[in-house]
């Protein structure tokens, strides 16, 4: 899952002050000598809470702080390199059986952290691991797999229900491989928080408090000549501003998030400073369809008609994040998946009157300026992260414009960790928040979309938190994983994009672009539009792993 990160405790703005003055080996700057007399990377992502210090890699508010860095993947497929695939844990692998097996070659000679060697058996191991316990297995594999096994040290065979060559992405890519000998032994893997992860990846976790975490590079890393930064380090930060500061006044070296007139106020206070925002997913508005007039698809319509996307992006994003097409469809990106069925029956997209004409035609009127039926007013809560000020600014003006077309809206901004643990349970009303992206543009609608990934309101849901259901879409999503035809493919997506236009399980509002600032006074080989080989925002699992491996300190 590739989202922002989402987890911990928040404490006192006091605290967070004193973790900004106070990090790694009392290192500041961007690559000035810490205590050891090696360079410390410091990491600027601000999430708006303080590190719990769990790094549990299938839950989702832990995976982000150790999926790529210390536990790794079978293989890294880079989205913004038409799914190119980079061996990881495994040296290579092959399918068979007409699509429906898929063997993997297990790389010899790598070892977990605690120096026991990682084998195929921790491979079978992990993905068996999901299959007993479903509530680890974000990404659904097993709604495709009926077998994993490992018959010999370096080999692995999956067997799936049935053809399923686009579920490489995230067998191979999403799911973490564990050490069987250390996680045979936890009672509740589900609640284990993890919080000294043995991994095979190139950074050990040496240090964690709410306010830093550290790490170090591992010196016994599998991949000789990676991981060259020494020590790398993660404040915590409550808001944007704090963080944004920390970065303009280079005391980062690589960070991710939105920065307000990112030129005058990042790029041009200091050498080396650059920036590179690739469009990548969806920010989208995710309505509680388990909520009265949100489960009516011609409301969810008009709320999409409603919203001058171009605006949100003006004002809440600086135009940093283009609008977003009510298809799903992030362009340039994926243009050439745009269905123009879907566009045409979509329109211009931006249309007040439509929005209003949809809500008479459902039989509401207006009652003091907004609209009602049966005694029930179009009234609705929106929350988004309280910690990221973009976000609240795009709100802002969304709520401005529903407020026209008679919607009335209550804007919520708690905590990170509320927030997430709201969505993710499904006890919001109107939700603005990122889904995952992938190698084309099924893969955020499948997390969109397939019933699978949800769970009932209560439940923690790793994606589709809107509770949407619906066995057509299913069998489409599902028969898109079954073929290897191009042609195929797209037809299945331009269906889905028709869903997207005629009932709006989800709204896109802009498209997400990764956050990257990155200084190349003291490191170089960061990822760029002329070098895209990972995703580069440090939200994104495994990429940021594989792009700290990449890194090298200059003399």
């Amino acid at each position: 899952m590739k989202k922002k990160f989402r987890a911990g405790l928040v404490t006192s703005a006091l605290t967070l002050v004193a973790s900004t003055v106070a990090v790694a080996g009392g290192a500041m700057g961007s690559g000035v000598a810490g205590a050891s007399g090696n360079q410390v990377l410091h990491l600027d992502n601000e999430q708006g809470v303080l590190w719990a210090c769990a790094f549990n890699p299938f839950n989702p508010s832990d995976l982000p702080y150790s999926v790529g860095l210390t536990y790794e993947t079978l293989d890294f497929v880079n989205a913004l390199q038409n799914a190119k695939v980079t061996p990881w844990l495994a040296s290579s692998y092959a399918w068979s059986n007409a699509n429906k097996t898929l063997t993997f070659t297990i790389r010899p000679g790598v070892s977990w952290s605690d120096g026991v060697p990682m084998t195929a058996a921790d491979v079978a191991y992990t993905f068996n691991l999901l299959k007993a316990h479903p509530a680890l297995d974000l990404n659904a594999v097993w709604s495709v797999l009926s077998s994993v096994s490992a018959p010999s040290a370096t080999k692995v065979i999956m067997n799936f229900k049935s053809a399923a060559v686009p579920y490489f992405y995230y067998v191979a890519d999403q799911v973490p491989i564990v050490p069987e000998h250390l996680w045979s032994k936890v009672s509740n893997p589900v609640t284990y928080s993890d919080p000294k992860p043995v991994g095979t990846g190139g950074y050990l976790m040496t240090r964690c408090t709410p306010q830093d975490i550290v790490w170090a590079a591992n010196p016994h890393y599998w991949q000789k000549g990676m991981a060259q930064v020494k020590n790398v380090d993660m404040p915590a930060f409550l808001s944007n501003n704090t963080a944004n500061e920390y970065l303009a006044q280079g005391s980062s070296a690589y960070g991710s998030q939105f920065i307000p007139n990112i030129k005058t106020y990042y790029v041009s206070k200091k050498a080396g400073n650059s920036y590179w925002f690739p469009p990548v997913a969806n920010v989208s508005l995710f309505p509680n369809l388990t909520v009265p007039g949100l489960n009516d698809p011609k409301v969810r319509l008009a709320i999409s008609y409603a919203l001058n996307r171009s605006l949100v992006s003006k004002i809440g994003e600086y135009g940093y994040e283009p609008a977003a097409s009510q298809t799903g469809v992030v362009s340039p990106t994926f243009s050439s998946w745009t269905s123009s069925a879907a566009t045409a029956k979509l329109g211009a997209g931006y249309n007040p009157s439509k929005a209003v004409s949809l809500l008479e035609s459902d039989g509401y009127k207006k009652v003091n300026g907004v609209f009602t039926k049966n005694g029930k007013a179009l009234s609705f809560t929106l929350m988004t992260n309280g910690g990221y000020s973009d976000w609240i600014a795009s709100t802002q003006v969304m709520q401005q414009q529903l407020a026209a077309v008679g919607i009335k809206i209550t804007l919520l901004a708690p905590a990170a960790n509320t927030f997430y643990a709201d969505v993710y349970t499904g006890k919001y009303q109107l939700a603005y928040n990122a889904e995952t992206g992938g190698p084309t543009p099924y893969y955020e609608l499948r997390q969109m979309l397939l019933s699978a990934n949800s769970a009932p309101v209560g439940t923690a849901a790793a994606s589709n938190w809107e509770r949407f259901k619906s066995p057509a879409v299913d069998t489409l999503l599902n028969q898109y994983g079954a073929t290897t035809s191009p042609a195929v493919q797209h037809n299945i997506v331009n269906q889905l994009e028709n869903v997207m236009v005629t009932q709006a399980p989800v709204i896109p509002v802009l498209e997400e672009v990764d956050w990257f600032e990155y200084n190349t006074t003291n490191y170089s080989n960061f990822p760029t539009a002329a070098n895209p080989y990972a995703q580069p925002g440090l939200y994104n699992q495994p990429d940021w792993g594989y792009v700290l491996d990449q890194l090298k300190p200059k003399a």
